[in-house]
């Protein structure tokens, strides 16, 4: 059976993820990505006319991908607040080394205007929701924040399974939230 157009960008979208949390905007060749979801070059070109546009849409598919994580989080909370519903799941996610490090990349490429205005707009939404389902003053929001780029730190740095490293485990409990502290 024939994959449709729409198919095909959904399947380079998911092969593009790991290419450029790898290698990012500048390192990452649109030859691995075809090559990976199974597609020629040309066709790939068909999708996304520039290797530019394949990752502000594998940037904007991580960002949505956050965002619908923490309105599940936060509508399915039974008892907790929803910040704390919303930073669990976050930490849940960090165990995807793809999202993460796209992430990283994404601010790492902020040097181009148009990754940086994409960035920014996608971060700057974000912000957004999870004050809106947080209930959050802008302080929490801010603060929500910084304890989730030190988590992304954390997780890039692969300590936020601290249980095994007590130098580690130190740092990071003196910096996060309780709630968003690994588990022991």
């Amino acid at each position: 059976m024939r994959m449709t157009a729409d198919e095909r960008r959904e399947s380079v979208l998911r092969a593009a993820m790991p290419e450029f949390a790898r290698g990012g905007l500048a390192g990452t060749s649109t030859e691995s990505v075809a090559r990976r979801a199974g597609v020629s070059q040309p066709y790939l070109f068909r999708l996304f006319p520039t290797k530019k546009e394949l990752f502000l849409a594998t940037l904007r598919r991580a960002f949505d991908t956050i965002e619908a994580t923490f309105r599940v989080a936060a509508e399915g909370r039974g008892d907790r607040p929803p910040g704390d519903a919303m930073g669990e799941a976050y930490r849940h996610m960090l165990v995807d080394r793809d999202l993460l490090l796209l992430q990283m990349q994404a601010y790492a490429a902020c040097d181009d205007p148009e990754v940086r205005a994409a960035t920014r707009d996608a971060f700057g939404h974000l912000w957004t929701v999870v004050g809106a389902l947080a209930g959050y003053s802008e302080q929490e929001t801010r603060d929500f924040f910084a304890a989730g780029m030190l988590m992304n730190v954390a997780a890039a740095l692969d300590v936020l399974d601290v249980r095994d490293d007590p130098a580690a485990a130190s740092w990071v409990a003196a910096c996060l939230p309780e709630a968003l502290r690994p588990s022991a």
